[in-house]
């Protein structure tokens, strides 16, 4: 390659440039304005999630989720190991206990090690990440959380148009977020998306995340809040941004295709639970022989990004006496896993070329 093809950049529409002019044009471009109720209008619809409150990234979104809940000290709150750390920071915010758990073949959380932990641990809440853009066994996890009376908090930060049995991710639990990060299937440059079926939960975190003003003319406080929501700005690129996301997520999932052709016979990929449909935000395989940072290092001299996946975060210094439910999928996937270019703009012959460089 004589560019750079990057892992999963962002890739804008029509009607973004369009839609900032007349926020500027307004001279609403602080946190305030139509674009923000119409952004998060739009992610109801397409999500059929009741309620929804735009804030500044997904981290913020679980952290307000969590302190609605009211997820405190000495709580102990579960979580996937094989997850990005912004699953698991909301929880230390909240001077609670994070308890970590580890994979199935699914490469999600394992059901069966989330019910030990439950039943030992008893924790206040879950939190479970739909990885990669696939879907969670949600049907197994939300019966756990019922029956042991468990706050559920799904990240989907990367899952966003990802659905179980035609619903969506993020609107089976008490509170689901949606990350719109540069990296993400759509993208407001930064920002984040809390959503609930409880109305007064969403006007609690609209208050919290700005810095919990009470609603008189002058600046009155009776709790501390967050600067946690969303401008007008990047709200107009995402309500462009939603108006693609059917495209998006097609072009994922024909992305994905086209590498499982050419490499299914030296690598597994990712797979998808019986009655779901990722949006296969990132394509993600394991080698079945290849060293994945040998080939990741070659993709690099060929102008081509590509990732490890995620190191789990029992193994993560800042987490090493945390307590952790294992049984080593998650270790496996780290060694021998990558995740490979993904971008919608992405060409059929780039990917063929990525593959040949992969193979080779």
């Amino acid at each position: 390659m004589d560019y750079k093809i990057f892992l999963s950049p962002p890739h804008m529409g029509d009607n973004e440039q369009k839609y900032i002019n007349e926020v500027f044009k307004s001279n609403y471009i602080a946190p305030v304005g139509e674009f923000i109720d119409r952004f998060e209008q739009a992610v109801c619809s397409y999500t059929k999630s009741k309620y929804a409150c735009a804030v500044i990234n997904g981290t913020a979104a679980i952290h307000l989720a969590l302190r609605i809940l009211d997820i405190g000290e000495r709580d102990k709150v579960l979580t996937s190991t094989f997850t990005f750390i912004g699953s698991v920071t909301p929880i230390l915010f909240q001077k609670a206990e994070p308890i970590f758990i580890d994979s199935d073949a699914s490469w999600n959380i394992d059901p069966n090690l989330l019910e030990d932990a439950i039943k030992k641990e008893k924790p206040k809440a879950v939190i479970i990440t739909h990885l990669y853009g696939q879907m969670a066994k949600i049907e197994e996890i939300v019966y756990l959380c019922n029956k042991y009376g468990v706050y559920l908090v799904e990240d989907a930060a990367e899952s966003l148009g990802a659905t179980y049995k035609d619903k969506h991710s993020g609107t089976f639990g008490d509170f689901g977020i949606y990350s719109f990060n540069g990296n993400k299937i759509i993208t407001t440059s930064s920002g984040g998306m809390l959503v609930s079926g409880n109305e007064e939960w969403i006007k609690k975190a609209k208050k919290l995340s700005t810095q919990a003003r009470e609603p008189v003319d002058w600046y009155e406080h009776k709790e501390v809040g967050y600067n946690y929501r969303m401008s007008n700005v990047l709200a107009a690129i995402g309500v462009a941004q939603m108006e693609v996301l059917k495209e998006r997520v097609k072009r994922k999932r024909e992305i994905f295709a086209l590498y499982e052709k050419h490499l299914k016979d030296i690598a597994d990929f990712m797979p998808e639970i019986e009655y779901s449909k990722g949006n296969r935000w990132l394509t993600t395989l394991v080698f079945k022989n290849k060293n994945p940072f040998d080939v990741m290092e070659k993709l690099k001299r060929n102008y081509i990004e590509s990732r490890p996946l995620w190191k789990p975060m029992h193994l993560q210094p800042v987490f090493k006496s945390a307590k952790a439910y294992l049984n080593k999928t998650s270790e496996h996937l780290f060694k021998k896993g990558l995740c490979l270019p993904s971008g919608t703009a992405l060409s059929d012959k780039e990917i063929i070329d990525i593959c040949q460089i992969v193979r080779r």
